[in-house]
């Protein structure tokens, strides 16, 4: 039997297209959410070095007596609610800048950074399913993609744009559709990798799409495009808008590649077990990094898990040391070597495994305990310098 839980929060994101009013108004508030971001974040940096601690209401009061002076008197003519909400996420920063949860936050850049606005229920209205926000006469257009929750209404709005010119808005609502689902007693081991995106311990493969090596050579042709024009003219910017769509376009298939296949692997398992890698440092290997990145391994781990907690699943992380490609999952013989050319093997025992299904039964052997003992699993080291077996098999495909 499900059981039932309180609604879980869920941001519905969709596609507008602005007026040429609506757009300049949001271009506008983008600037001053940066401008006022950046003075914040200067004036906690200064107050720092004098070893000061400034917080929220302080800048906030910064805020008020900016907006009177003659120089930053442009901060009126937007709407009030998206700078007190950049001030506010650059709290939520520094608080986990000082649990050594992140890195001390950074400067927003013009031409790198988001460009986005956050909206409380203050700065817009939502009724029948129109949507206006503050300072605008007339609703957005949006593309209504799918419906809302039924009776839900949105707490807050982000609205963006992406480098390809694109215009989003994100709904953060109640969605009582998400509910715990039914208990079963399955459990799966899953092993990342680079010839197969996933491979499970039931024996099943699933193919890397390799979505970035698809559109590898419009890629090529659009950035060589882009380097021939020049600096700071129209067309320049209309290739870097081309070059942008073909990423906006490799990275909308691997989300929803990436949402399909976790959403069926939650729904399936009751317990996932997975490897605990450090794709942040596995991607300096330069020769490997773009097909790391293409495949998108942390994504995928943060998906599993934010649709577990909806779902009342569980997943287990084990150790990164555990030496799974190693480990014969039929007698618990560890290999000495295991270079990466050898894909099957046959153990002393006289089983012959696939390299990555047996990674994936060991991994589920590993989970298993550690959901037994609730603890850590942490074998000794067999491999030189600690590494783990994925990353065993990234440094040995450096040329």
């Amino acid at each position: 039997m499900s059981v039932t839980a309180s609604p879980v929060k869920r941001a519905f994101k969709y596609r507008f297209r602005p007026t040429e009013a609506q757009a300049a108004e949001l271009s506008r508030t983008f600037g001053c959410v940066r401008k006022v971001y950046n003075m914040a974040l200067a004036a906690r940096t200064q107050a720092w070095t004098r070893q000061e601690r400034v917080n929220y209401n302080a800048t906030s009061a910064m805020l008020t007596a900016w907006k009177k002076t003659e120089e930053l008197s442009f901060l009126n003519d937007v709407s009030s609610v998206p700078l007190q909400q950049c001030l506010r996420h650059l709290q939520v920063a520094f608080t986990h800048f000082f649990g050594k949860r992140a890195k001390y936050p950074r400067f927003k850049s013009r031409k790198k950074s988001r460009r986005s606005a956050e909206y409380t229920t203050s700065g817009f209205r939502f009724k029948d399913g129109r949507l206006t926000l503050a300072k605008m006469a007339e609703p957005l257009d949006i593309v209504w993609s799918r419906p809302l929750p039924e009776g839900s209404k949105p707490s807050t709005v982000t609205v963006s744009q992406d480098a390809a010119g694109r215009w989003f808005v994100s709904m953060l609502c109640e969605d009582p559709g998400v509910q715990p689902l039914a208990v079963n007693s399955n459990v799966v081991g899953i092993d990342v990798g680079l010839d197969h995106l996933l491979t499970l311990s039931t024996g099943e493969k699933i193919a890397d799409p390799r979505h970035e090596r698809r559109d590898r050579a419009r890629l090529a042709r659009a950035q060589r495009e882009l380097s021939r024009k020049a600096k700071g003219s129209k067309n320049r910017e209309k290739a870097r808008r081309k070059v942008a769509r073909v990423h906006a376009r490799i990275t909308d298939r691997r989300r929803d590649h990436l949402h399909k296949l976790t959403t069926r692997l939650v729904r399936e398992n009751q317990t996932l077990v997975i490897e605990d890698l450090t794709v942040r440092n596995m991607v300096q290997n330069r020769s490997l990094a773009r097909a790391i990145s293409d495949a998108s391994w942390s994504q995928f781990r943060s998906m599993l898990e934010y649709k577990a907690q909806w779902y009342g699943r569980e997943v287990i992380a084990v150790d990164r040391f555990f030496p799974s490609s190693k480990l014969c999952s039929t007698c618990g013989t560890l290999r000495e070597e295991m270079p990466l050319s050898v894909r099957t093997w046959t153990c002393d025992c006289g089983t012959t495994h696939d390299r990555d299904v047996n990674a994936a039964k060991n991994l589920l052997a590993a989970g298993r305990a550690v959901a037994a003992c609730g603890a850590g699993v942490r074998p000794q080291r067999s491999s030189p310098g600690g590494q783990s077996a994925m990353k065993q098999e990234v440094s040995r495909r450096k040329p």
